[in-house]
């Protein structure tokens, strides 16, 4: 299964020069927040596969006017194509303006939700969020950390992967986009565009 999964930053590779062949065998889209309803709709429709969506901490007008035909995963685990997928949105809360920002506390009663309803469904193999986990691509300013509580989730549900944005990939060239979690999970930032292949499943 091949997964496009976009972040933050519109790609002019994907947009005003947009080729089929640089997606050729993808299955599945996944935003991990902070882009506009109409890129992603551009995408959902040259791309013309399903796309699943976190909500990012700028996201505020995809509430009104959200994606067309994508599906927000907020606080869900779906299955699709036989990986089961989960999502927590938003980032950490460091001003009153937006809607998509948590405590770490708030975040971390999000986790245990979704903990819950992990083990209702046999697990998590891809875990989709906009924050990053703390210690693993976050930055230092209070505006960019990562959540704590992420760690324990990882810890807890040892998913394959975790997908983010929010750290923008050009605040600094020595940004580094992949950790190996003590979990063993791949956290992989994914500002602008990545590819994802995972082996097919039934």
């Amino acid at each position: 299964m091949k997964i496009l999964v976009v972040a933050d930053m519109e790609e002019r590779l994907l947009y005003e020069c947009f080729r089929k062949e640089r997606v050729e065998g993808v299955d599945l889209i996944i935003s991990c927040g902070d882009l506009r309803a109409g890129y992603l709709d551009f995408l959902m429709t040259m791309v013309n596969v399903p796309m699943i969506y976190v909500m990012g901490n700028h996201d505020n007008s995809l509430v009104k006017n959200p994606p067309l035909g994508a599906e927000l995963i907020e606080e869900r685990v779906i299955k699709f194509k036989g990986y089961k997928i989960a999502g927590l949105g938003g980032c950490i809360r460091y001003n009153n303006r937006n809607i998509n920002m948590y405590t770490e506390p708030e975040m971390k009663l999000r986790c245990v939700k979704l903990f819950c309803k992990s083990i209702l469904k046999g697990g998590i193999d891809i875990f989709v969020a906009h924050a990053p986990c703390k210690g693993y691509g976050d930055l230092e300013d209070f505006p960019h950390r990562g959540f704590n509580c992420f760690n324990w989730f990882l810890n807890k549900v040892k998913p394959m992967y975790m997908l983010h944005g929010h750290v923008h990939t050009n605040y600094s060239r020595s940004i580094k986009t992949e950790y190996k979690h003590p979990s063993g999970t791949t956290i992989t930032n994914c500002c602008g565009y990545k590819i994802i292949e995972l082996p097919d499943r039934e």
